[in-house]
């Protein structure tokens, strides 16, 4: 039969037509899309955060209606990047749960894609859900909306496929049910994103597969090569129990390995000082007897580069050495005295190397084999000297950052949680001492500026029981900043300091030029439209310590509950001398002259 340009063939021309209306007999519940529903709220994904577009909005609605008895809600938010990035800072807020975002075909879903790669480089279960075409216009040739205007619909596909461990497109009811079990199942075990793509015309038809109370989620555990593991036990004990002065240092794999716990009790029983590299602040109790600060070449905390480097031995758990966190390579550190335990493997100096091996087993075993030694945290004991604090300022005289981040300390406990961006941030919050219990998230891996206002919304939206205190500069705000209506629609009570410079301080202290200036927003008066008097707000501009300490009085006492904004207004050249240093070594690395062909 012929069909005219444009048009819409008969019912009979599609195979899957007959699905297109819900049987009288299926049960209501069981549909694609409160399947879905069920599963993103078993594995702890309750709040979706979602941008509607006309290709998910059925899918939107099967969602919603699950509300009343999974408890998952839909957090609209205004642009599908800051959606998925608050479904990368739900996903940590979750320690190990899954995050996830839901939007529409290729402008949705390539608009999220930045947000999705940079949780992938910072390994962190993220559920992507694009709402897709109709299932019978695949293989018809046709040119859809929302696309590229080439008749392939593969194109975003192919996309995510690079910065996803998983996809999934579900355009036939048939194994909908095993494509979306097998995409959320290898995000966990993956500890990575994944991509799920429903077809508009789905989400809202029953199948038999799509039971009322569906089978309960099991993941068979990892386990180690028991062999293996033994053997790198025994080649790691001997290794540290002849060294004179050994050293433990966490990285950010720890967290994707879940091996935090094993970490501390290795450092307990084996008694040897502990630093973490600066992408694995937070993973380590920082009220720990042998804590010694932070791990980052030299611009480390004061004495913690100089006993992790005259170490004899030294095992980093979980490491990243990039360029950002090695300081433009320059880190003063020897393979032959390395024991690097990655998630599934074990490397002992050159060699040997063990694989199938679990970080947590591994950890774990060696926790009874080490010798104690004190030696090289004794050493750090008689070499150092506590921090003095900074001079208060003078009346009317203009507020330095080190006073702000002096007041930001006073003010974490256990029910805080420390949210840095990209920029000077990272050295200013890198420096904070961290309660017991106080949480602490930034991106280093992928450092995408704008990151840490969506990443703020998800993990207050997942972290109930926190007070989450987000330091951002005006430049990386300047990315994401609406997001901050979302928080006021919720009625979150962050609190976010607004460090106002006058640009991209960061890119100034790698390379300068006029590019890094950016106009002057009214920052206050922006949340203040947000604001628009709905929902609790507050906010204070400051420019000095006086003003700062009523902006906080206010924010910590009748404030409390309210949303607030202070925008701490501080000169251009006021830059911590870390991100001078890590500035100026990173610059060089980067300037490199081609090698010699």
């Amino acid at each position: 039969m012929d069909t005219a340009i444009g048009s819409i063939p008969a019912a009979s021309d599609s195979a899957s037509a007959a699905a297109a209306a819900p049987s009288a007999s299926a049960p209501r519940e069981a549909t694609l899309g409160r399947h879905l529903a069920r599963r993103l709220s078993e594995v702890g994904a309750r709040d979706v955060f979602t941008v509607p577009g006309d290709f998910n909005l059925t899918l939107l609605d099967e969602l919603e209606a699950e509300a009343g008895s999974t408890g998952v809600r839909l957090v609209g938010c205004c642009n599908e990047l800051n959606a998925a990035y608050a479904a990368d800072g739900y996903a940590r807020a979750r320690a190990g749960g899954v995050g996830a975002c839901a939007v529409t075909f290729t402008v949705g879903g390539l608009s999220a894609i930045n947000a999705v790669a940079g949780a992938f480089s910072e390994n962190l279960p993220v559920v992507c859900v694009v709402g897709g075409p109709n299932s019978n216009d695949y293989g018809s040739n046709r040119i859809l909306h929302h696309t590229i205007g080439l008749p392939d619909f593969t194109q975003e596909l192919r996309c995510f496929q690079n910065v996803t461990c998983y996809q999934a497109v579900v355009n036939h009811l048939e194994d909908a049910h095993e494509q979306i079990d097998n995409a959320i199942s290898t995000a966990i075990r993956e500890s990575k994103p994944v991509y799920i793509s429903i077809s508009c015309n789905l989400p809202s038809i029953p199948h038999p597969t799509f039971s009322h109370h569906p089978v309960p989620f099991f993941l068979s555990p990892r386990l180690s090569n028991q062999m293996s593991l033994e053997a790198a036990v025994e080649a790691a004990a001997q290794f540290l129990n002849k060294a004179v002065k050994p050293v433990l240092v966490g990285g950010p794999n720890m967290r994707v390995s879940k091996a935090c716990k094993a970490f501390v009790e290795l450092a307990d029983a084996c008694g040897y000082p502990i630093a973490v590299m600066p992408s694995a602040k937070g993973l380590v109790p920082e009220h720990h007897s042998r804590f010694i600060g932070t791990y980052w070449g030299a611009v480390s905390t004061p004495f913690c580069a100089e006993i992790v480097e005259s170490a004899d031995a030294y095992l980093f758990a979980g490491p990243i050495f990039n360029d950002y966190s090695s300081v433009g390579y320059s880190l003063l550190l020897k393979k032959e005295k390395a024991i690097i335990v990655q998630p599934e493997r074990v490397v002992i100096g050159h060699g040997p190397a063990f694989g199938c091996v679990m970080m947590k087993d591994f950890l774990h075993a060696l926790t009874t084999r080490l010798k104690k030694n004190t030696a090289a945290y004794e050493n750090y004991r008689r070499i150092y000297v506590p921090p003095g604090e900074p001079l208060s300022s003078e009346p009317g005289e203009p507020l330095r950052v080190n006073i702000l981040f002096k007041h930001i300390q006073a003010m974490l406990s256990a029910n805080s949680a420390v949210i840095a961006e990209t920029g000077d941030s990272w050295f200013n919050c890198q420096k904070l001492k961290l309660p017991e219990g106080c949480g602490y998230e930034f991106q280093m891996q992928y450092g995408s500026i704008g990151w840490s206002v969506g990443a703020t919304l998800g993990y207050a939206q997942a972290a109930k029981d926190k007070r989450v205190i987000a330091c951002i500069g005006d430049g990386s705000f300047q990315v994401t900043a609406q997001e901050v209506s979302t928080m006021l629609r919720w009625g979150q009570n962050n609190i976010i300091f607004l460090i106002n410079n006058g640009g991209y301080t960061i890119e100034v202290e790698i390379h300068d030029g006029p590019y890094n200036v950016i106009k002057n927003w009214n920052y206050t008066g922006l949340v203040e439209a947000f604001h628009n008097g709905e929902g609790k707000c507050y906010t204070a501009k400051v420019r000095t310590e006086e003003e700062l300490k009523e902006a906080l009085k206010a924010a910590l006492g009748p404030k409390k509950d309210c949303l607030c904004f202070i925008e701490v207004i501080v000169h251009k050249d006021d830059t911590s001398k870390e991100l001078l240093e890590w500035g100026s070594r990173v610059s060089a690395a980067n300037s490199r002259p081609p090698n010699p062909q």
